[in-house]
């Protein structure tokens, strides 16, 4: 059954690259969600102002990888206990968020929160919402790192992180 979820865990490069690498993910958009404004461009969200973050939307396929397993994937890939802020992407536009597409989706998300505050000693700050209007971002931004691997920003942020991915969910990747 095909499913849809929205994350945001900084830079959209970043998010993009892991879950276009996991088994059963049929499709991942860069974006924009949470904000107020219509139609926003990736100049506007960047200045902060627009309450947009920058999102990746993932469709997927429940029966091969569940919504559970991708939140674990997501939890890993960035900090969820920085507030607005992922290394040195710093802004509401690079908070940590989940936008749900269903209500079970949702109580996925909080039970893994909750889970999660147990084991650390600063409070998980993932914003917790149903998903919103998604506007994709500018053509540019999609499949970034497949297009500029090589690129310093790439190579510094994106590489460590779809590292880190492949070395602890080896059975994931595709």
């Amino acid at each position: 059954m095909r499913e849809t979820i929205t994350l945001a865990g900084g830079c959209f490069w970043c998010v993009e690259a892991v879950f276009q690498r996991v088994r059963g993910v049929e499709s991942v958009t860069s974006g924009y969600m949470g904000g107020y404004i219509d139609q926003p461009t990736y100049e506007q969200v960047c200045q902060g102002n627009t309450g947009h973050a920058e999102v990746v939307q993932i469709g997927f396929d429940s029966a091969v990888v569940s919504a559970s397993d991708l939140l674990d994937i997501f939890f890993a890939i960035h900090n969820p206990r920085t507030l607005n802020r992922q290394g040195h992407d710093v802004g509401t536009q690079y908070r940590s968020a989940i936008f749900a597409s269903s209500h079970e989706q949702l109580i996925i998300a909080k039970d893994k929160i909750i889970a999660l505050n147990k084991l650390g000693d600063a409070p998980i700050v993932t914003e917790l919402a149903m998903a919103a209007d998604f506007w994709p971002a500018e053509v540019i931004h999609h499949n970034y790192y497949r297009s500029n691997p090589n690129q310093p920003y790439c190579m510094a942020v994106v590489e460590p992180k779809l590292q880190k991915f492949m070395l602890y969910f080896a059975e994931k990747v595709r």
